[in-house]
């Protein structure tokens, strides 16, 4: 199974993960999430896919996460706009992502990218 894996290339947890998956043989294909953001339709998909709560899409530790005061601001955004304010910046969106076929994983914990890869 080939898989996308979605980073940002200067991000330590990045390179950590590209580091397990190379060790590990993992094909994938590597897209920079700063130069091809995810459009408002993957995120939607991703997000539908992955089980997980829309917040764990964002870069909660990320200075534009941080500058636009969405701790604050998320709780009452919808959904739509969430997805849609994601889909500008990738800077905003949580990383690395792994998407494969069955499989849509934010974030590299070790453990669960061992369950799915």
């Amino acid at each position: 199974m080939k898989y996308t894996f979605i980073c940002y290339p200067k991000c330590s947890t990045c390179k950590k993960a590209q580091k397990w998956l190379d060790e590990r043989g993992v094909a994938y294909e590597l897209r920079d999430i700063k130069l091809d953001n995810p459009s408002r339709e993957e995120l939607a998909d991703w997000y539908k896919r992955s089980g997980l709560e829309l917040k764990r899409f964002f870069n909660t530790s990320g200075v534009l996460y941080k500058e636009l005061k969405l701790k604050e601001r998320l709780p009452e955004m919808t959904q739509e706009e969430q997805l849609c304010l994601l889909a500008t910046d990738g800077m905003l969106v949580k990383r690395p992502i792994l998407v494969g076929e069955d499989t849509v994983l934010v974030g590299f914990k070790e453990k669960e990218w061992g369950r799915s890869s």
